[in-house]
């Protein structure tokens, strides 16, 4: 997958190999997801501490709106909020027209990808700049959403003056790594805040928000959703990389697949096993290097059986596109809006 710079994802991380093999140690996954599900109290604690431990409570968002844009059929409000004290998120909120605090709307929370673009996060989605196939915030507020795009830390807005690019993600993941937490645990904090101002909105019913992402965004969806239980529907699209499947095809990734020790206990379809019962749907690509399709079918069998034993079978599926790749295919997205649909409007 190339940037439009010339890079690729895949040699950007490359070279970080070393800077994201602590992350990677760790003794073979638990064998069965039964006797995870049972202790799935501890295999949440543990996952925690993996991450690097609780988040801090949560401070005054101080939200800022600095522009409005007026689209058809909806407006976009170019807003900032705080995660951390002075750790202003830079975003985009889709409203929809008629949509206001007399006639509300389910939300959509929809995290970027990555694609070695650190130049582009909000502005994707929002429909604003990149591929028009992932401009999915200005598609679901076009379908009666109002949608959240914020950056992800080291993108658009929230790039260095001192470090360019790949490196200034370099030195995140590692700064978060010495200080005993991980890319993972901010990434978390910061969705979590998006939640918060997603609830402060008076447009937003509050009571159906959900989360969308491709690819890193994917990512993101099931790191966050074990620990946003305001989240009611979940769908991820193209990415579930285990760490079986890295270490057999040794491949390279974005940094928010590693958790350090995380290994030791589990993979990563365990983290998505502990969303269950909210409803989650997760879309593959037969061919997609970055999540290998063998550990992706037994990875979805971990899952279904956590959801299984939650009593919420229904609540999961998944859809494996055959001869696609690293995509948002027109079937996909399909099955995105009738899951939204379904969890959030039904």
């Amino acid at each position: 997958m190339s940037t439009r710079r010339g890079v690729s994802r895949r040699g950007f991380m490359a070279q970080t190999a070393v800077a994201g093999a602590a992350a990677l140690i760790g003794s073979p996954r638990p064998a069965g997801a039964k006797e995870k599900t049972m202790a799935d109290a501890g295999l949440r604690a543990k996952l925690l501490e993996c991450l690097g431990g609780a988040w801090p409570q949560p401070c005054d968002l101080k939200p800022v709106v600095r522009e409005t844009m007026q689209k058809d059929g909806y407006r976009i409000e170019s807003l900032t909020y705080e995660a951390e004290p002075g750790d202003a998120i830079p975003a985009m909120l889709l409203v929809p027209d008629g949509v206001d605090a007399a006639h509300p709307a389910p939300a959509v929370a929809v995290w970027h990808q990555h694609n070695g673009e650190w130049h582009l996060g909000k502005s994707e989605p929002a429909g604003l700049a990149g591929n028009p196939m992932h401009h999915t915030g200005a598609a679901l507020a076009k379908e009666g959403y109002v949608a959240l795009c914020p950056d992800a830390l080291c993108f658009e807005e929230r790039q260095s003056p001192h470090l360019k690019s790949g490196n200034f993600e370099r030195f995140e993941f590692l700064r978060y790594v010495v200080a005993g937490k991980c890319m993972a645990w901010k990434n978390i904090l910061d969705m979590r805040r998006a939640v918060d101002y997603l609830c402060s909105r008076p447009e937003v019913q509050k009571e159906r928000i959900g989360c969308y992402g491709h690819s890193m965004g994917s990512t993101h969806v099931w790191l966050v959703g074990p620990w946003e239980p305001r989240l009611k529907c979940l769908v991820g699209n193209c990415c579930l990389p285990t760490y079986a499947a890295i270490h057999r095809t040794h491949l390279l990734h974005c940094f928010p697949n590693f958790i350090p020790g995380w290994f030791a206990h589990g993979d990563t379809p365990d983290i998505a096993g502990l969303i269950a019962p909210r409803a989650l749907h997760l879309n593959f690509g037969e061919t997609d290097g970055g999540s290998p399709i063998q550990e992706v079918r037994e990875g979805v069998k971990t899952i279904a059986a956590a959801y299984k034993a939650a009593g919420a079978e229904d609540k999961f599926s998944h859809y494996i596109e055959e001869g696609s790749g690293h995509v948002l295919s027109e079937a996909m997205w399909q099955k995105t809006r009738a899951w939204f649909h379904r969890h959030l409007r039904s």
